[in-house]
């Protein structure tokens, strides 16, 4: 065998050593993802204030007009006749946002209580991502639907739905790149601190 070959092999066996060691972690957070996913079928608008309310204001101060609630229909904005609801919460994203960030921090760490940590702390921080990545979505669509309408043939709801996936997975990749990067500086340091 060559030495390139061996290396590939203990690559991979390291791998699979990581994977198995956090199996338990990955099925808890596999079992969160699905139990928050059935707890969102069951919910309605104001079932998820904790998401709309900080992302309406957020709206409401990008766009400088204001909005009222009402149980039955969501934040309404009048002037601009936009209406975020459940269907505007975020709340997918922000599920994705949690197991992303919980699986990513869970793979560079060793010790367990570190790990429980990682994963409430990326509960937080999949909060304040979707409350950021949903207002900005929002806005988006505000400024931009109604120009691409009129320079393209699309319909509106394609325009809308198409903002939403570039805006959200934006976030994504650009969260995921530098966590990532954080966590590989971090590792880093306490390597060379442990040497």
């Amino acid at each position: 065998m060559t030495n390139q070959l061996i290396l590939k092999q203990l690559i991979i066996q390291l791998y699979i050593m990581k994977i198995k060691q956090n199996l338990p972690y990955y099925i808890v957070l596999a079992l969160t993802f699905i139990l928050l996913k059935y707890v969102y079928t069951q919910t309605e608008t104001s079932d998820l204030k904790l998401l709309l309310e900080p992302t309406s204001k957020a709206v409401e101060f990008l766009t400088g007009r204001t909005y009222f609630f009402t149980s039955t229909q969501g934040y309404y904005f009048e002037e601009l006749n936009v209406t975020i609801n459940k269907s505007c919460s975020g709340f997918n994203f922000f599920t994705l946002s949690f197991v992303l960030f919980s699986t990513l921090t869970i793979s560079y760490l060793k010790n367990n209580n570190q790990k429980v940590f990682s994963i409430i702390l990326s509960l937080f921080g999949a909060y304040f991502l979707s409350i950021l990545a949903n207002s900005s979505r929002i806005y988006s669509s505000i400024i931009l639907q109604e120009k691409l309408q009129l320079l393209t043939s699309l319909d509106a709801s394609i325009i809308h739905e198409s903002i939403g996936i570039i805006n959200n997975l934006t976030f994504l990749i650009v969260a995921y790149y530098f966590t990532e990067k954080l966590l590989i500086k971090l590792h880093s340091n306490e390597i060379l601190a442990s040497s």
